[in-house]
């Protein structure tokens, strides 16, 4: 049975949502925590159109890509992210690098629900 977590993300900074979304998907905290299995806890955050967002952090933040290739390092800053994907990228490439990097991050962000 899948347990249901809901952060309302609206007037909290974008680092804070983050946290409690990866805090959650992870589920330390919890009495049947083990490192073996993922937990069973779906997380959705709701009014992530109402994020606390500087306008210097839109401009300054820069997400970076590489394809593999000489010369293929992309550059994008948070501003043109959300005018390409929207803000439940923003959200989700936050909660993505919270997460641990081992197999379970792919798992986990199949259970991330962001509704604008």
């Amino acid at each position: 049975m899948m347990e249901t977590y809901t952060i309302d993300a609206s007037d909290k900074p974008l680092g804070r949502v983050a946290s409690l979304a990866a805090a959650a998907l992870w589920s330390k905290n919890s009495v049947t925590f083990s490192r073996q299995t993922p937990p069973v806890r779906q997380v959705t955050i709701v009014n992530a159109s109402k994020l606390k967002l500087l306008a210097a952090k839109r401009r300054s933040k820069i997400y970076h890509r590489y394809s593999g290739y000489p010369g293929g390092l992309k550059a994008m800053s948070m501003e043109n992210l959300i005018a390409r994907k929207g803000i439940t990228e923003t959200l989700r490439l936050a909660v993505r690098g919270m997460l641990p990097r081992n197999k379970w991050r792919t798992i986990l962000l199949k259970r991330l629900i962001i509704t604008e």
